[in-house]
């Protein structure tokens, strides 16, 4: 009783249908990284019609974050047991759903419980994408350029959103920046029923692991509610050590339960690849890094330049470009010439000279001087994406794709939680200290701007040496190179 019912067997998948789940799968995650970031620059507006207080108005993004964060893992893990496909529809469909309550509210509670479904729905298809993708596309190069153009999706529609959320902000309202999401979702499920592959998973017997679940689902979500809660109450309040502590002891239960469990949720098999567990130890230092230049740049423009909402986005599309332009164009070659490790390490060079630049940035800054190199530089993200997200799907066979998928994903919402509590709270501290110094409210907000952006550096050199100390070393032939051998007889172990 507890195995999913076998879906009828599904034909070969041709390369015209596989073309096409990958343009379903991109959609998908592109509307859900548009959500991410599209709201930031709408947030004034929201706050202004809807009467948000400063503090309420942080939970429509927190509440989102926190259910997309703490449910990844889950959704992975029961994407495998019950069918990836199954997953996904899902999650694209509640997404969808809740996109149009949050576009109709009229309420901050209204919108902050459409924000929470949104996580859900998000962390339901998110969840089981990188998986669908892995074991749909075997042959490497093309499985090279699938993730490319993942990877694209993710790391350019997070500044395609701040362009678009400007532009419909300022020519219609903040509501189209969810009503948007309609057409797009209703398009991508009805392409999706037709085009992904069907597949029946393990069934819940494999892994109906309830305690797990309540563990990890249940230490995630204290634990990000206890992060994004830091800039309120302090690193060092009773509230911030003594949730943190718990989300801890929460955490550590799950994995002394995942290591006796007749059926894990979470088999730790999966972490004893070097390539899985160095890849996502990177991300949540990368992403944790580039919060400040997805976000605390879009605040320098605005509050800094008194840029506006559409001109902001549009400072910030070269960067969009660029990002695409070499995820799409040359990361797919690079990573098959020089392996995913080495393009990593290039990337991350470019990133931290994105963040070297800004800690630079004047009160009075000339855009074509100092910000358009520092948006072109961006490209290094267009490189280092895709070669994390090969690293970090590289050790996971078929059955715990969803697994491996729904882990990076953890680590990537892990990383920007940390992100926005330790470089805001950094970045708000200085600036207080530099205006009780007697500084104006430009210098000292772009002092304040500067030390998180030299925090954001100083991550980016330590998940450069992760990487080059704990990812696949030059002599190793980079994973899925010329061959189908399965990824995990190749994966480096510690």
């Amino acid at each position: 009783m507890f195995a999913a019912p076998a879906p009828p067997p599904a034909p070969p998948a041709t390369p015209r249908s596989r073309r096409l789940a990958l343009g379903v799968i991109a959609t998908g995650m592109l509307m859900i990284v548009l959500d991410g970031s599209i709201v930031t620059v709408a947030m004034p507006a929201i706050q202004r019609d809807l009467g948000f207080t400063a503090a309420g108005l942080s939970w429509v993004v927190n509440a989102y974050l926190i259910a997309f964060g703490s449910l990844l893992l889950l959704a992975g893990r029961l994407g495998d047991l019950i069918g990836r496909r199954r997953m996904f529809l899902a999650g694209v469909a509640v997404f969808t759903a809740a996109s149009l309550l949050a576009g109709a509210a009229a309420s901050p509670a209204v919108l902050i419980a459409a924000g929470f479904l949104q996580g859900l729905g998000s962390a339901m298809a998110s969840a089981v994408s990188l998986g669908i993708l892995v074991t749909l596309f075997t042959e490497p190069r093309e499985r090279a350029r699938a993730i490319a153009v993942f990877s694209f999706t993710g790391a350019a529609g997070a500044s395609l959103g701040q362009v678009l959320g400007g532009v419909l902000t300022d020519a219609l309202d903040w509501h189209w920046i969810f009503f948007i999401n309609l057409p797009i979702g209703l398009a991508a499920l009805a392409v999706a029923v037709a085009v992904l592959p069907a597949d029946r998973g393990l069934g819940l017997r494999a892994g109906a692991d309830v305690v797990g679940a309540v563990l990890v689902t249940a230490g995630l979500m204290l634990g990000i509610y206890t992060v994004v809660k830091v800039e309120e109450h302090g690193w060092n309040s009773p509230h911030t050590l003594g949730l943190g502590a718990l989300a801890a002891v929460l955490l550590a239960a799950f994995l002394v339960r995942q290591a006796t469990a007749g059926n894990p949720l979470m088999p730790l098999r999966i972490l004893r690849s070097r390539s899985v567990s160095g890849a996502n130890l990177v991300q949540i230092l990368m992403v944790a890094a580039l919060f400040s230049f997805q976000i605390l740049v879009a605040l320098y423009l605005q509050q800094v330049l008194g840029y506006g909402a559409a001109e902001t986005g549009l400072a910030m599309l070269p960067a969009a470009v660029v990002i695409g332009a070499v995820s799409l164009g040359v990361s797919a070659r690079l990573n098959a010439r020089f392996g995913e490790r080495n393009v990593l390490l290039a990337g991350l060079v470019l990133l931290m000279g994105v963040l070297g630049l800004l800690t630079r940035v004047p009160v009075r800054a000339s855009y074509a001087v100092d910000l358009l190199p520092v948006m072109l530089l961006a490209a290094g993200f267009g490189l280092a994406l895709p070669a994390l997200t090969t690293l970090g799907m590289s050790g996971a066979s078929e059955k715990d794709a969803g697994l491996a998928s729904g882990l990076f994903n953890t680590t990537q919402q892990i990383g920007m939680a940390l992100g926005v509590a330790v470089l805001s709270t950094l970045a708000a501290s200085r600036t207080e200290s530099l205006a009780a110094a007697g500084r104006s409210r430009a210098e000292a907000l772009t002092g304040g701007y500067h030390l998180a952006f030299a925090v954001g550096a100083g991550l980016l050199l330590t998940a450069f040496v992760i990487a080059l100390t704990m990812l696949r070393r030059p002599g190793h032939r980079p994973a899925g190179r010329g061959d189908h051998t399965p990824n995990t007889a190749r994966a480096v172990t510690v």
